[in-house]
Order: structure tokens, then sequence, then C-alpha cells
């Protein structure tokens, strides 16, 4: 289980203006990701559904995609909204530019909510930072992108860095070229979308006894119970893809939530974080009514002793 010491030296790094750590409320972002589906209009109403919920944020994903898809899928075809095209095409297609970005960014200041977006590669990460967002978010797979994280740590911004499809010593080399008092570790299985039995979620705990950094959660899996359990757990950081239908087309909108699931799951953190309270063990005053009519033996004039 969590060590409470541990805990209380792990000290919070501010996004947003918004501490992140423990003992602090989870900061929530949505994951847009790809499921605007290359269509600003049906941002905004991702944006729209994540700012109901609550959510701290919204995250896009930002790539050069002559970097990042591989030579061999380039000619793969693939049916498309726009019909039968080449992958290489459809992830052109799938990409925002500075114009759609700038629109995104107007639109999340207008309801009050941040956005950044994970950069896939050096040129997207240096396109992002005309927009002045709370943090860097490193993709799980780009962890072992050496030139990528080093430019992020030379940002000076707080890095927000997930951990899918990696082991423990890549997780080490890529946290060794980063700035520990300015980085958040998400535990996270690269499965979309995941069963419950690889989540994982002590992996929470093995994150933050390794490297005494805010630790949170990026979750692929269905339905919303193991989310909330990981914030139980202590996540500091919680991100989940946001769908307006599960059903579209697309890669990712089987894992996602979709807009009342995310209310649902937005309250359900806050009411858990309530719920956890300090662990002092106490009378509360809500309680004395009860103890006078119910307990036979030391009632409610029996010398209490009241903590805090």
């Amino acid at each position: 289980m969590a060590d409470t010491q541990l805990r209380s030296k792990i000290r919070p790094v501010t996004i947003g203006g918004r501490p992140v750590g423990p003992g602090c409320p989870a900061y929530i972002a949505a994951e847009v990701g790809i499921n605007h589906n290359g269509d600003v209009n049906l941002a905004k109403k991702l944006i729209d559904a994540a700012a109901l919920a609550g959510c701290d944020a919204v995250k896009f994903q930002k790539r050069t995609p002559e970097l990042c898809v591989p030579a061999a899928m380039r000619d793969v075809p693939r049916e498309t909204p726009w019909g039968l095209i080449s992958y290489m095409e459809y992830r052109r297609r799938m990409e925002f530019g500075a114009d759609a970005f700038a629109c995104i960014d107007r639109y999340c200041r207008d309801k009050g909510i941040a956005w950044f977006a994970s950069a896939w590669d050096v040129p997207s990460l240096e396109f992002l930072e005309q927009f002045d967002s709370p943090c860097i978010k490193i993709p799980s797979a780009c962890l072992t992108d050496d030139a990528l994280l080093r430019k992020a740590r030379s940002l000076g911004r707080p890095v927000v860095l997930s951990t899918g499809m990696s082991t423990m010593q890549q997780v080490r080399h890529a946290v060794s070229l980063l700035d520990r008092s300015n980085l958040v570790l998400l535990h996270c299985t690269s499965t979309y979308p995941c069963p419950p039995a690889e989540l994982n979620l002590r992996g929470i705990f093995t994150l933050e006894a390794e490297f005494k950094v805010p630790v949170g959660y990026s979750g692929h899996e269905s339905g919303l119970q193991t989310t909330v359990a990981a914030a139980t757990l202590g996540a500091c950081f919680i991100e989940r893809h946001l769908t307006l239908d599960r059903a579209m087309w697309g890669s990712d909108h089987a894992a996602s939530v979709e807009p009342g699931g995310f209310s649902r799951l937005v309250r359900d953190i806050r009411v858990v974080e309530q719920a956890m309270g300090d662990g002092v063990k106490r009378v509360y005053d809500s309680e004395l009514p009860v103890m006078k009519r119910l307990r036979l033996v030391g009632g409610a004039d029996a010398p209490l002793a009241k903590a805090g």
C-alpha cells in the first residue's frame, strides 16, 4: 500500500496555477486526442463536454506524420470517412495545424478550461510552444525518444510523462533526462481498451517509491470504476479519453468515455477525495445525537478526546 511518509515528502508540481501532487485534488484532463476526427467543430463540442463535466483541462495530440509514421505503414490503405486512402494521408488529415490550434486556444480561453497536447516529436513540441500551454505531455510511445525528452526539459515547463509499454529500466532512463522537480509520471497500460487484469493500479505505488515524484494515471479501460479506484489510491493526475459517441469512426473511441460518463467520473472522484479525510479517528458533532440515543454505556456526556 501507499507509504504516507513518502507521500508527505513528494513536492507538488504546479500546472496552470494548480498544485498537483499528494494531498491535492486530482488534476483531471479529458483527452480529446484524435477523437475530433480532423474536425475543429467536433473538437469544440468535446471541449464543451469537458468543461461541463468539470475537467481541469482538455488534451490533444500533435505529431509530424513524416517523422512519426513508419515507412512500412505509409502506403498501407485505410478505410476512412474520406474514402480509401493511404495511412500517411489519413495521418495528415487528422492533424490540426496552426489555424486550428489557434481556434482551439481561443475557444478554451472563452470556456475557462486549460488545454495542452501530447508532443510526438521535436518539431511538434516546438510548434506547441507558441500557445503557452500549462505543461508538456510526452506520450508513452515517445518515452524512449531521448532527443524529445531533452528538448522538453530545456523548455522549463512542467512535464507529464506517460509510462505505458515501458520497462522500469526504460522509465529510469527517461526520468534521468528530465527535471524531477518539474515532473509528473503517469502509470499507464497502453492497450485500447485495456482489460482490468492488466491495469495493475499498484504500479502507482511502484513509481512513487522509485522516483519520489507526483504520480497520476492515464487509463484506456472501459468503464469508470477503475479510474475512480486509481484516484482513491492517490493518483494526482487523471487522464481519460473523451468522445461524443463510442460507436464513432476512429481508433480511440471504443476506449473513451462519453460526456455523461465523464461527468459522473469527475463527480465521483471529487466525492472520494472528500471522503478520504485525514485518517484521524474522531467523533463528529453529527454523531453526538445518535450516540446519546443509542449508546448504553458511556453516553454523550462522557468525556471525548476530540481531535482537530
